[in-house]
């Protein structure tokens, strides 16, 4: 039941992604970001805060739409009926509790790195039942692929790849919502694949080293969307190698 909102291989990324203090600009975009979270006393709080519309906060309220089925050990959950302390079936760890939801609306238009950018996975994309039904993720969505083009390079099998990079126009497209949509990303106590519409997807996580990519005020900024983090280190490492989320267009994937 959900309750009223407001509406491995080496563990480490490939690269380091930057984000850039926000600007001074008054006309900087806005937007409106949702957490929730469970208490030390198991009550369920939640909050919304106002911050720039940059990718480091994006991309932790924006991987999965309304509706998306994630795996529970009590059966498959939508998304936005799951609550912190609800466990995740995991592929490399017993089942892990769910101790953060974040959540925000994007709307149509917009432009640069603001703008609306979805992907649609359409189904048996990748084999049968992967994923189950059409997908829809966001710009924050990493999908555990094994793109042909990287194993050299990157010495692994499995990469956590952005979902917007697996646009080939045959079985994912990039594309621009005509209303608005609400994405969600699921934070647990380490950094691990789980599994959404019968595709393996990770939780979320900033990324190794992230805080060395910020200045003070907006790494203390983006702990305070996360009451359980305290220091950067807390989000553990990674649990596979990843691709950031502005790598190019298109990968080919096995």
């Amino acid at each position: 039941m959900s309750i009223p909102r407001f509406t491995a291989h080496p563990s480490r990324d490939v690269t380091a992604q930057a984000v850039s203090a926000p600007s001074r600009d008054i006309s900087l975009q806005q937007r409106r970001y949702r957490s929730l979270w469970q208490t030390s006393d198991g009550q369920i709080q939640e909050a919304e805060q106002v911050a720039p519309a940059l990718p480091l906060f994006d991309a932790a309220h924006s991987a999965f739409a309304h509706g998306t089925l994630i795996a529970t050990t009590r059966g498959p959950v939508a998304v936005e009926d799951l609550l912190p302390g609800d466990c995740l079936t995991t592929t490399a760890h017993s089942a892990l509790p769910l101790l953060w939801i974040g959540s925000m609306t994007l709307m149509p238009g917009g432009d640069g790195h603001n703008a609306a950018r979805l992907t649609r996975i359409m189904a048996d994309a990748f084999g049968i039942s992967r994923p189950m039904a059409d997908f829809m993720v966001g710009p924050g969505a990493r999908i555990l692929t094994r793109p042909r083009n990287l194993r050299a390079s990157t010495g692994t099998d499995q990469v956590l790849t952005p979902a917007h990079a697996l646009a080939d126009g045959q079985h994912a497209f990039t594309i621009a919502p005509t209303r608005a949509v609400t994405l969600y990303h699921l934070c647990l106590r380490r950094h691990a694949v789980i599994t959404a519409n019968g595709l393996e997807v990770e939780s979320f996580h900033p990324g190794a080293n992230f805080e060395r990519q910020v200045g003070p005020n907006m790494l203390i900024r983006f702990l305070s969307f996360f009451p359980h983090i305290h220091e950067p280190h807390q989000f553990g490492p990674v649990c596979h190698m990843r691709l950031p989320l502005d790598a190019p267009d298109t990968l080919e994937v096995a």
